[in-house]
């Protein structure tokens, strides 16, 4: 039942989201994770460029006259592996800070754990992979790295934030009173605290991450202008978009869905942490 004065329908994520969500991320995975399994290097065999579809080239040829499908197969290890890499990283160093952060007894700890972080923020996120791509082309770790780095500072806050009630409670100051190690007070209580705001916000993290490093390949600064990357093809294939139309719109169809599908799962997490919330109360 809704609660007497709240709006009909208000907060409420229709059912059918999660499965579609789920399908759209599933699907592009898959074939991140399973495609090279099933097709030989786009390398293998080079025909003509821009060819057409036939029997051979089922998504025709892209202008290196190299196997569309096969690119296709072998581009998302890349494209995906290092977005989830990245954000990985981000909340392994970020959450750690956060997580500190709100349980430290002094202010000034605090301060000193979040004030450096500050700074970062307003770094433009396309400066800081330009910097690292000047040092380290064409590298995946390094790319990662890049954007693990721009969103460990907003990742950190989050965390802060949505720790520092649980840091404060009551259960975590009898917790320390009984004697509880502060690695055990981290992780029972502190840490659980957070799971729900996190768990939503990893679905836009993602996402970010897929559109910086989508970015930062599509203009030139992250890998090899011809490696089998979804972003890299979309960037080489537009030059020949009316001859080979699926050169450009198979890797940007695999990425569209897998971004949208993280969106559609993180706002039915959202819906139901909130309808949680307003049943607590």
């Amino acid at each position: 039942m809704e609660r007497p004065g709240a709006r009909p329908g208000h907060g409420r994520i229709p059912l059918a989201v999660a499965p579609l969500g789920s399908v759209l991320v599933a699907l592009p995975l898959g074939v991140a994770v399973l495609g090279p399994l099933f097709a030989e290097s786009p390398a293998a065999g080079v025909s003509a460029p821009y060819a057409t579809s036939d029997a051979r080239y089922p998504l025709g040829t892209d202008g290196l006259g190299r196997d569309v499908l096969a690119l296709l197969l072998h581009g998302g290890r890349s494209a995906l592996g290092m977005a989830l890499g990245a954000v990985a990283i981000a909340y392994l160093v970020g959450g750690l800070v956060g997580l500190l952060a709100a349980s430290a007894r002094r202010r000034w700890a605090d301060e000193l754990l979040i004030r450096p972080l500050d700074v970062l923020l307003p770094l433009p996120t396309l400066l800081v992979i330009s910097v690292v791509a000047v040092g380290w082309r064409g590298s995946p770790l390094a790319i990662a790295l890049a954007v693990a780095a721009v969103n460990v500072p907003p990742v950190a806050r989050l965390v802060r934030g949505a720790a520092l009630d649980a840091a404060s409670s009551p259960v975590t100051e009898a917790m320390r009173l009984q004697g509880e190690s502060r690695i055990r007070v981290q992780l029972d209580h502190i840490a659980r605290s957070v799971i729900t705001p996190v768990a939503a916000d990893i679905g836009t993290r993602i996402t970010l991450a897929v559109f910086l490093v989508g970015s930062a390949n599509f203009l030139g600064l992250g890998l090899n202008p011809t490696a089998p990357d979804w972003a890299v093809s979309i960037a080489r294939g537009r030059e020949g978009l009316l001859l080979q139309p699926w050169a450009v719109l198979a890797p940007a169809a695999m990425l569209v869905m897998f971004t949208v599908g993280l969106n559609l799962l993180a706002d039915r997490l959202l819906g139901r942490s909130r309808r949680t919330r307003e049943d607590v109360r």
